[in-house]
């Protein structure tokens, strides 16, 4: 089964000239908060950082004018807040999330989903999901994985585990999305009623998480995009609404919190340096999440020797990843 490409955001709806001024007085704020050399090196010493000699696969060549930036999202319950009681205890972590960011500063972005289950060849331990890179071999192996696989230059690497996602998100005072109907899933607990809700960290990760996503319709529970496909969707879609809710005026002045939660709760590789989260911070700033493409890697279910897998659907696959690569529109297939 294709994945189908998620419809385009609609446009921002037009400013007033004085929340323009507004909007504008608060950037500069910020960002003469976030271009304080202090403060940089201040977020910078609470990130927990990957040496380079444990990353030697990253593409140093960082001259095209873009950054390639891989998000993962581990699935470690050991720093998991009090309360979450849908999440199970497991022991060790895997790649629950996938995703690759190509950022243009000023420009724009793409955001590249990879199902966890996608059939791969792992560098020196054959053919496996790609998720196993990651247990196999850790953020190095993970990294050069998606490279050999797919040709997509990674530059950095970014990863958050459970309770370090559900801190970013309180720390925006939560994220909102309306609800068409009453949603639920049994399993990773989330309960939300149809209308406009705020979620805090637990219900957005409870959504992002969803693999048994089902809607009340006409008085009747239905499953509804329960896929992995269906909750890489929910992924993007909830990355995009923190998106939008770091970059609104209102949040401007909690910024700084935000950034410093942001930093403590990841782990990156020792290039994500001060001048890089300048120029990042500088160009998400800027942008709106209308100037932010996302797709998934377009795939269908395959079993092969037992094993459960997704396979690439060709050409559409190449064709995604090509224009990925270009840092082209994403085709409509």
């Amino acid at each position: 089964m294709t994945t189908e490409i998620p419809e385009p955001v609609a446009p921002p709806r037009r400013l007033s000239t004085g929340k323009k001024v507004l909007l504008g007085v608060l950037i500069v704020a910020v960002l003469g908060v976030f271009g304080t050399i202090g403060y940089i090196y201040y977020l910078d010493s609470k990130i927990e950082k990957i040496p380079d000699e444990a990353l030697p696969s990253l593409d140093d060549d960082v001259e095209q004018g873009f950054r390639n930036i891989l998000i993962v999202g581990s699935d470690s319950r050991e720093d998991l807040p009090e309360g979450f009681e849908n999440f199970g205890s497991f022991e060790g972590e895997r790649t629950d999330v996938i995703m690759v960011a190509h950022v243009v500063p000023g420009e724009g972005g793409q955001l590249l989903s990879l199902p966890r289950d996608l059939k791969v060849d792992i560098p020196g331990n054959g053919t496996n999901r790609i998720n196993a890179a990651f247990v196999l071999g850790g953020p190095d192996l993970l990294v050069q994985t998606i490279q050999d696989n797919f040709g997509i230059p990674i530059h950095h690497y970014v990863e958050i585990d459970f309770g370090g996602f559900a801190r970013v998100v309180d720390s925006l005072g939560g994220v909102t999305k309306t609800f068409d109907n009453p949603a639920r899933d049994l399993k990773s607990g989330l309960d939300v009623p149809a209308g406009v809700v705020v979620m805090d960290g637990e219900t957005a990760l409870a959504y992002a998480r969803s693999r048994s996503y089902q809607e009340n319709i006409n008085g009747e529970w239905v499953s509804v995009d329960g896929s992995d496909i269906g909750r890489t969707h929910r992924q993007q879609e909830v990355l995009l609404l923190m998106f939008d809710q770091a970059t609104s005026p209102s949040s401007a002045f909690s910024l700084p919190g935000f950034a410093s939660t942001f930093a403590e709760q990841i782990t990156a590789d020792a290039g994500f340096t001060p001048g890089v989260m300048v120029d990042l911070g500088r160009s998400v700033l800027s942008l709106s999440s209308s100037a932010i493409e996302t797709t998934t890697l377009p795939v269908t279910g395959s079993t092969e020797g037992g094993v459960a897998y997704v396979v690439r659907v060709e050409p559409d696959a190449t064709t995604v990843l090509d224009a990925f690569i270009a840092g082209t529109v994403f085709p409509e297939l």
